[in-house]
């Protein structure tokens, strides 16, 4: 048996997980999930994940994590991904603190707002708020990278995985990168890690 991992490889949220498992070379079945079509709120997922979210990673004995900040620092526990050093292991979970309370739920929910529902007009008020508040995030990120490589160590770790799942698609819900230079350089420099793959291979591959 094998670890799986339950998720839409489109979600940000999502993808984070399945690339960090591909890049520390752990073997995991890859289970599809729909959230359109409600497949999140089956009885038999809700025994898994009583609060109904993908990423879900369920390990060989039937245990099961959710949130998935606490799957990337499980899955990169003892590797290059995480440093062990006291305060650079404390700045990686700073930086994916930061991604879910100040990042993920603007350029994430706009993103959703747009790919996924399709715009609708009684949403564009909502799309909006995202706006300012997303921006600050990229604003803050952007400070970052114009002194640092990377987020943690000037190397990269699941600081720079968290944070690249939305920023790399932030246009898909509005956002305007033109004017981050660091950041644009950043998710360069993370394309070009081994073994990375971007959510079209992924989604082609399985």
């Amino acid at each position: 048996m094998m670890i799986k991992i339950y998720g839409d490889i489109y979600s940000g949220n999502c993808y984070k997980i399945k690339l960090a498992a591909t890049q520390l070379q752990i073997p995991h079945e890859w289970i599809k999930i729909n959230i359109l079509n409600k497949e999140t709120e089956t009885a038999s997922f809700l025994q898994k994940n009583p609060n109904g979210k993908v990423p879900l990673l369920e390990l060989e004995n039937g245990t099961c994590l959710s949130e998935s900040n606490a799957i990337l620092h499980y899955l990169s526990e003892g590797s290059a991904l995480l440093p062990t050093e006291r305060l650079q292991h404390a700045q990686v979970l700073q930086w994916l603190f930061f991604e879910q309370y100040s990042h993920e739920p603007y350029i994430a929910t706009a993103r959703y707002i747009v790919r996924y529902l399709g715009r609708p007009a009684e949403h564009e008020e909502r799309l909006q708020q995202k706006m300012a508040p997303g921006y600050h995030a990229l604003d803050v990120m952007e400070q970052h990278l114009t002194r640092h490589s990377f987020f943690v160590a000037e190397r990269y770790t699941i600081a720079d995985i968290g944070l690249y799942a939305y920023t790399h698609v932030a246009h898909e819900g509005g956002f305007d990168l033109d004017a981050y230079p660091a950041i644009r350089a950043w998710l360069q420099r993370v394309r070009q890690q081994a073994a990375y793959r971007d959510m079209q291979a992924f989604d082609q591959q399985s």
